[in-house]
C-alpha cells in the first residue's frame, strides 16, 4: 500500500499498473499533473501476513489538486498474485 502511494505521490505509471491485479488494472492510467500527494495515513489492515494470500488496508491520502486540498478514503483489497501483493480494488468512503 505505501508503496503504491508513492508511485502516486511521484507519477510512477508503470509501477502503479504492474501492482494492479490483471483482472481488474486498466488499459492505460493518467495521472493528473495538477494533483499532488501530501500525506498516507493507514487506519486499518486485516489480514495481509507473510504467508496471507489476500488483505485489506484502509487509508486516508490527503492531496491537493490544482490547488484545492483534498482526501481520498478508501478500503483497498489486495491479493497474492504470482507471488507480489496486488491491488484489486477498492471501495471509496465518504
Amino acid at each position: 500500500m505505501r508503496s503504491r502511494y508513492s508511485a502516486f505521490a511521484i507519477g510512477d505509471v508503470g509501477y502503479l499498473l504492474c501492482t494492479w491485479h490483471p483482472r481488474t488494472r486498466p488499459a492505460r492510467l493518467d495521472l493528473d499533473p495538477g494533483q499532488r500527494w501530501l500525506r498516507l495515513d493507514v487506519l486499518n489492515s486485516s489480514d495481509g501476513g507473510p504467508f496471507g494470500t489476500h488483505g485489506t488496508v484502509e487509508f486516508r491520502a490527503h492531496y491537493t489538486a490544482h490547488g484545492t486540498p483534498g482526501t481520498l478514503h478508501e478500503h483497498s483489497r489486495f491479493t497474492r498474485h504470482e507471488g507480489a501483493w496486488v491491488y484489486v480494488d477498492g471501495t471509496i468512503t465518504a
